[in-house]
């Protein structure tokens, strides 16, 4: 537990210019404390129904302390970065590879109220910009890139750079 702990300070004072030191991501860094946060809910979730009012009330908790809502079924990786994170929502059947980077406002939402997979897939390496909003049962590739304050409702290839309303592809 505490050796995540430490890559995770280690993965936000990498992608973070300004973090001047490991005491103050430990105890500033709202995006950090959702993460783990996120990880006790998602263990209790993960228990089956007789915990999953403890899990809720875990992320109701860290979404009133950091604003940043994280679904307790979202499935997250290591080494995610959340940077200035006010206003993230990440749904329920989200799915974060690792070392993925997102900032502010950005929305991984469902596009139906059916009982399946409805919200996105970012692959590993993935950056995600400010306000950005995916929809849906997509998938974001490995090592993409979407623009601050694009909407994305379709798939984005590994590696390619979307911006805009509706995002398309500029590289």
């Amino acid at each position: 537990m505490f050796g995540r702990m430490r890559e995770d300070v280690r993965a936000m004072r990498e992608r973070d210019p300004a973090a001047t030191g490991w005491l103050e991501v430990l105890l500033c860094y709202p995006g950090l404390h959702a993460i783990w946060a996120h990880r006790l809910a998602h263990r209790c979730w993960s228990h089956g129904a007789s915990c999953r009012l403890l899990a809720r009330l875990c992320s109701h908790l860290a979404r009133w302390l950091t604003g940043i809502e994280i679904h307790p079924a979202a499935e997250i990786g290591r080494r995610v970065t959340i940077d200035h994170g006010m206003g993230v929502v990440i749904g329920e059947t989200a799915e974060i590879g690792d070392d993925v980077h997102m900032y502010h406002g950005v929305t991984l939402g469902g596009d139906t109220n059916e009982p399946v997979k409805r919200h996105p897939t970012v692959e590993t390496g993935a950056q995600l910009g400010a306000n950005a909003t995916l929809l849906g049962d997509i998938t974001i590739g490995a090592d993409a890139a979407v623009g601050a304050g694009s909407v994305v409702t379709s798939d984005v290839e590994p590696g390619a750079t979307v911006v805009g309303v509706p995002a398309e592809r500029v590289d």
